[in-house]
């Protein structure tokens, strides 16, 4: 899951960033409105970490930009201005949940879950398919009812697939979720956490097919 982190304070968003990171989420992090905006125009984000108190471009204008060219991403707002004013403007903006500084990076990171749940329609905390489960709570995988243990890039591909599960997606696709901006993106490393997570996946009812000149498919064999 990549997230977009957009916060003017350099020492915090660098803090958030690392704790985030450590929880498997690539994390790409800006300082400004207008690069915001053309972050958001170029890449695919699966939620948006945003203040609204930005040089350049405030984060209002950053997320109005956002919904007027229809991209549902979910968006937390994140800023010192708690009043209810502030509030409400951001979520008739077009906000999907707001957090006032100084707050704990647990109730982020819980926020994060919920809003992640809501834009996969996902009631349930526990993605289930075949074998293989997925407990957004913790974010921790399991096979056939045992903990799957995984090195990051391997959880990331992986989570990425059991969201698309059944459809087949671009390694450049699965890139684009894996790796944030400071990494060096090669699509054939994505090859490499195939080929470590199909080991890992031997034996299971679950198996990530090659669909040549398109992409994987995680699939499930009920026989």
């Amino acid at each position: 899951m990549r997230i977009l982190l957009v916060e003017d304070n350099v020492e915090l968003a660098n803090w958030i960033a690392k704790l985030l990171r450590s929880d498997n989420f690539a994390v790409d992090c800006v300082y400004d409105g207008e690069d915001a905006d053309h972050a958001l125009r170029v890449n695919e984000f699966s939620l948006v970490i945003l203040d609204l108190s930005l040089p350049k471009m405030d984060g209002l204008e950053v997320l109005r930009r956002l919904r007027q060219r229809n991209n549902s991403v979910p968006v937390i707002i994140l800023t010192a201005n708690s009043s209810l004013r502030g509030r409400v403007s951001g979520l008739d903006e077009g906000a999907d949940d707001y957090l006032a500084k100084p707050f704990e990076i647990a109730e982020l990171e819980a926020r994060i879950r919920v809003q992640l749940r809501r834009s996969a329609n996902r009631a349930a905390p526990v993605i289930e398919y075949g074998d293989v489960a997925l407990d957004t709570r913790t974010r921790e995988f399991s096979l056939a009812g045992k903990p799957l243990v995984l090195t990051p890039r391997e959880h990331a591909v992986l989570e990425y697939l059991i969201h698309k599960a059944g459809r087949t997606v671009s390694k450049a696709q699965i890139s684009e979720s894996v790796f944030d901006f400071d990494d060096d993106a090669d699509q054939s490393a994505i090859e490499v956490y195939v080929h470590r997570l199909r080991k890992k996946l031997e034996g299971s009812r679950v198996q990530i097919r090659t669909l040549r000149g398109l992409g994987y498919a995680l699939q499930y064999n009920e026989n």
